[in-house]
């Protein structure tokens, strides 16, 4: 089994920025894609980032694409989501998961099999 444990969640206010974390731990993953997921109240669950195992490609959603940064330190096992000129609207339980294929970035929630517990991050107009 794997585990991922994300991290960095907190208030914010407008304009500023956080660092998510996420690190992986059990069974050895085989070289997989991470994506960023996001899940306000009331709202389906939302793609916000991913990157492939190698770190050479990335992909985001509009909402967040010049604003948001997903990067990964294969060596610890750990993919960083760094948000910048955060907006109230970016208000939401930010999940990372893993997906199988390392070279795809799968942007629907149903294309990964493991996920962490979510972290809350909060931004104040």
């Amino acid at each position: 089994q794997v585990q991922l444990v994300e991290s960095g969640g907190g208030l914010v206010q407008a304009g500023g920025s956080l660092r998510l974390s996420c690190t992986a731990s059990g069974r050895a993953l085989s070289r997989p894609t991470m994506g960023w997921f996001r899940q306000a109240p009331g709202k389906e669950r939302e793609f916000v980032g991913g990157i492939n195992w190698s770190g050479g490609d990335t992909y985001y959603s509009d909402s967040v694409k010049g604003r948001f940064t997903v990067s990964r330190d294969n060596a610890k096992n750990t993919v960083y989501l760094q948000m910048n000129s955060l907006k109230p609207e970016d208000t939401a339980v930010y999940y990372c998961a893993s997906h199988w294929n390392g070279g795809l970035i799968p942007t629907t929630p149903n294309s990964y099999n493991y996920w962490g517990q979510g972290t809350q991050v909060t931004v104040s107009s």
